[in-house]
């Protein structure tokens, strides 16, 4: 016969319930990375609340695989978004959606008196051909900017091998072509972390952020640690032009280009470093090997070093340094250069 259970362990485990990734404020709760991605404007407003701002958010997208059941989980998760003052609205495409999520960094052209909060993010989210189709209003939304207390993200799931869909396909290079940084999570906490960090980079630097999400990352599931607190943010010194990054009116088209070129893109590399969003994961004194790997292929790599016997402590003492990018474009260049040289060096 089984020994009963101690009271302790007995009492958390029926505290415990599905609704956990979305009820709690702090703790740890399973959830796949679709769910994640309803956690994080959550988790976002709850952030922007500790600093005494009311703010809101605004979801718009277009299904498809591997994104195909994120609208559900948005649906069934209604009532802890409504009590976060979150807005779910499916786009009628994917160019209406991203358009509708343009329109929420136009929150200041509102005549004064009449907003009811200090800024509204956003998370547009749809699978790679639909970042294909959107690259017109990405463009144009990404030059215009977006506000100090909005802030947009674009989600995207790519299919790298035709799964599901009717060609191979990826984002990071629409991303690239239109201007948004991407950031590649590695794991759901990823998703949660460099969601927070997406969305603080966009309003500081005032472009959207783009994240690329694939099926082995985005459909798994793990234990996450949800916490409003847990990313510390640090804001570089950086110097902004005259008027800052941000969205205003009136607003010519190549006033928005120049400021995009010299300025925007800039100031998400000073973001990228001082956050240390690409890093070392592993390092010792006397570096010889380098590995740099990001998203799916980092989790392949640290389980290809552990099938070869190659633990972190083992790969110090050989002199094999792993570097982790969270952040894919723009490379923080400082970083990578700072990585190569330390193995380089033993050539």
């Amino acid at each position: 016969m089984n020994a009963p259970l101690p009271d302790s362990i007995r009492q958390a485990l029926e505290t415990v319930t599905l609704d956990d990734k979305y009820s709690l404020d702090v703790g740890r709760a399973f959830m796949s990375g679709v769910q994640a991605l309803v956690k994080l404007p959550m988790l976002q407003r709850q952030r922007d609340a500790l600093q005494g701002k009311n703010t809101a958010g605004f979801i718009s997208g277009y299904r498809g695989s591997p994104l195909g059941s994120y609208d559900q989980s948005l649906w069934k998760a209604k009532d802890h978004l409504k009590a976060q003052h979150i807005v779910f609205q499916p786009g009628v495409n994917e160019e209406l959606a991203a358009t509708a999520l343009w329109g929420t960094q136009q929150l200041g052209f509102a005549p004064p008196g009449t907003n009811k909060f200090d800024g509204v993010f956003g998370i547009w989210y749809g699978k790679g051909p639909g970042v294909d189709r959107c690259s017109d209003v990405f463009k144009h939304a990404n030059m215009a900017g977006t506000t100090p207390w909005g802030g947009v993200l674009a989600v995207a799931g790519d299919d790298h091998v035709a799964k599901s869909s009717t060609a191979a396909h990826q984002s990071d290079h629409i991303f690239k072509a239109c201007g948004l940084p991407v950031f590649f999570p590695a794991s759901v906490q990823d998703i949660l972390d460099q969601g927070l960090h997406a969305l603080a980079l966009s309003r500081f630097a005032g472009i959207w952020s783009g994240m690329k999400t694939i099926q082995e990352i985005v459909e798994s599931s793990a234990t996450a640690h949800i916490d409003p607190e847990r990313v510390q943010i640090v804001l570089p010194e950086f110097v902004m032009p005259p008027g800052g990054v941000h969205i205003r009116w009136p607003d010519t088209a190549l006033e928005q280009e120049a400021r995009l070129f010299d300025y925007k893109w800039y100031a998400a590399l000073a973001y990228i470093r001082a956050n240390k969003l690409n890093h070392n994961v592993i390092q010792g004194p006397n570096d010889r090997f380098g590995l740099i790997a990001s998203g799916k292929a980092y989790n392949d790599t640290r389980q290809a070093l552990l099938d070869l016997g190659l633990d972190d402590a083992t790969c110090q003492r050989l002199g094999i340094r792993l570097h982790k990018v969270g952040v894919v474009w723009p490379l923080e260049a400082q970083t990578t250069r700072e990585f190569a040289p330390a193995c380089a060096r033993f050539w």
